[in-house]
């Protein structure tokens, strides 16, 4: 029996050794405050090969406040998800670009999503200023969207070409605000990024801007290697 208490002391001690490596492993740690969350759940996770994966997982019990340590090998987009319970809303997920430091979230239940301010990253502050000027461009488009519906309830040529010409230089004013944004920020984990996720399609000769913009740490980041593998495979594709 003394043996049995023995070893399941050498496991407690273990475990508790493993957290404390852990936690002093970490290099991001993330504060924050739900306010008006008294239970629930809050879930950090990452996309890994186009899947979401769980890294962390904190249950809220009284206290509207939590913390999580985690470890990244270099800034990445990550998301707070709202284990919400019985209700159902689509204002449960809030992504925000991580990096080494630390990082703070405040935001509230009832607006999860649109309440919530994050500080103590740079690239996420780059990544809304982005977002404010291109939020703009969604507006033009959604407006270029209405004039669609209502153009194909009565149809006219005329009417037609005049929106998809002005569709195509909405398109365009985009693409090379983002090229000029990312090719800018090349110090920037958000430049690689933003060249992955907002115009992969556009002219090579742009793409090949912002990899000579990136700094060596950048090119080293999980975004800047897939940026790199992406533009190498697509400039073989299209010289064939």
């Amino acid at each position: 029996m003394k043996k049995i208490a023995l070893a399941l002391l050498a496991l407690v001690v273990l475990a508790s050794c493993e957290k404390k490596e852990t936690v002093a492993d970490a290099n991001v740690h993330i504060t924050g405050d739900v306010k008006g969350l008294s239970q629930g759940k809050l879930y950090l996770q990452k996309i890994e090969d186009t899947t979401l994966i769980l890294i962390d997982s904190i249950i809220i019990s009284g206290d509207s406040k939590f913390e999580s340590h985690i470890k990244l090998n270099s800034p990445e987009i990550l998301y707070l998800s709202l284990d919400r319970g019985q209700t159902n809303s689509i204002d449960n997920s809030l992504p925000f670009f991580a990096e080494p430091g630390n990082i703070t979230i405040e935001t509230t239940l009832k607006q999860f999503f649109a309440d919530a301010k994050v500080t103590g990253s740079k690239n996420h502050d780059l990544w809304m200023e982005y977002k404010e000027i291109g939020n703009r461009f969604n507006d033009e488009n959604l407006i270029l969207i209405e004039k669609r519906l209502k153009n194909e309830l009565k149809p006219n040529a005329t009417a037609t070409d005049s929106i998809e010409t002005a569709y195509q230089r909405l398109l365009k004013r985009k693409y090379r605000y983002t090229a000029h944004f990312a090719a800018t920020h090349g110090d920037f984990a958000l430049a690689p990024y933003l060249a992955l996720s907002e115009i992969a399609d556009i002219n090579i000769s742009y793409l090949d801007t912002i990899q000579k913009s990136m700094k060596p740490d950048v090119a080293k980041s999980k975004y800047g290697k897939i940026f790199t593998d992406f533009l190498k495979e697509r400039k073989a594709t299209e010289k064939k």
